[in-house]
């Protein structure tokens, strides 16, 4: 298969990808993996085949110039994905990289932010205009539920229920929707943004968050109003993901279950647990040993 067989489609796949409701992010992610593939191809003058040979050498290659594994493992499964679809489609004549290991992560331990960072975050965003209020309203809100920072953005003002202290996230990961509790503190944030939307040239819109300026908003927006916040805090090698792992480490400190963990966080694995709360197990169990006193004999 020619690059130029290969680009053209990814039109066609995409529209595959949006009728089984993947996430925009999801569907961006896997188009450029393919491109990167292909544009790889074209720069070592490879044809692009999707066979195990062609895609570990495109991997290796990624690795070699200084790619996060993550970032490998990610065009990976983007390779991974395409050929399946392809071979469905009869476009070839067999998906040959089904088997395709994916290359390793590393096991990294994600910092969750202090009681102290939070509040430093959360006044950060102080202020009386509307982007300020917002900021405000989304850094409670992900700190107080875990939500990712795609089903924030995908929030709409239907979403929001501040009377029975609840916000819908309509489509989490894989297509799957759950209703959150949310406090006093964030329902009051949100409900403040909310007075000031109503000037917003935008405010008739479906969109809960809205940029300033009469912009719109979205995840880039997103992204660089809370680092530009965590700057102002004083909090270094801060991403929005880390709220996350942050949300699922106090629910678990302050006393919380697993299972209510996993459902207000949306998840259906249990070592999910694990993967985001790695930061803090090590504190809980040391506060756990104090209290067992097993050396008291």
């Amino acid at each position: 298969m020619e690059t130029e067989d290969l680009l053209s489609l990814l039109d066609s796949w995409t529209l595959h990808l949006r009728a089984e409701r993947k996430s925009s992010q999801t569907i961006k992610t896997y188009g450029d993996g393919v491109r990167r593939f292909a544009k790889w191809c074209a720069d070592n003058s490879v044809q692009p085949c999707l066979d195990k040979k062609t895609v570990n050498a495109f991997i290796v290659g990624l690795l070699e110039a200084g790619a996060e594994p993550s970032t490998a493992r990610s065009r990976h499964l983007s390779l991974r994905r395409f050929s399946a679809w392809l071979a469905a489609e009869g476009e070839i004549d067999e998906d040959q990289i089904s088997g395709l290991k994916p290359p390793k992560l590393d096991s990294k331990i994600v910092p969750e932010l202090s009681e102290d960072e939070l509040k430093d975050l959360i006044k950060a965003c102080q202020g009386k205009e509307l982007w300020h209020r917002r900021d405000e309203a989304i850094v409670r809100l992900m700190i107080e539920t875990g939500a990712r920072a795609g089903e924030v953005v995908a929030m709409e003002t239907e979403d929001v229920d501040l009377r029975a202290g609840s916000v819908i996230i309509r489509r989490g990961k894989g297509g799957k929707g759950r209703q959150i509790p949310i406090g006093p503190q964030t329902s009051r944030a949100i409900d403040r943004y909310l007075r000031l939307r109503r000037t917003h040239r935008l405010a008739g819109s479906a969109a809960l968050w809205l940029g300033d300026r009469g912009k719109g908003f979205g995840y880039y927006g997103l992204y660089c109003a809370l680092t530009y916040r965590a700057e102002k805090a004083g909090i270094k090698d801060f991403h929005p993901h880390i709220l996350r792992h942050t949300a699922a480490g106090r629910w678990l400190e302050k006393g919380g279950s697993e299972t209510g963990l996993m459902a207000v966080a949306g998840w259906t694995r249990r070592d999910m647990i694990d993967r985001y709360t790695r930061a803090s197990s090590e504190k809980r169990a040391a506060d756990e040993a104090r209290r067992l006193n097993l050396g008291d004999l």
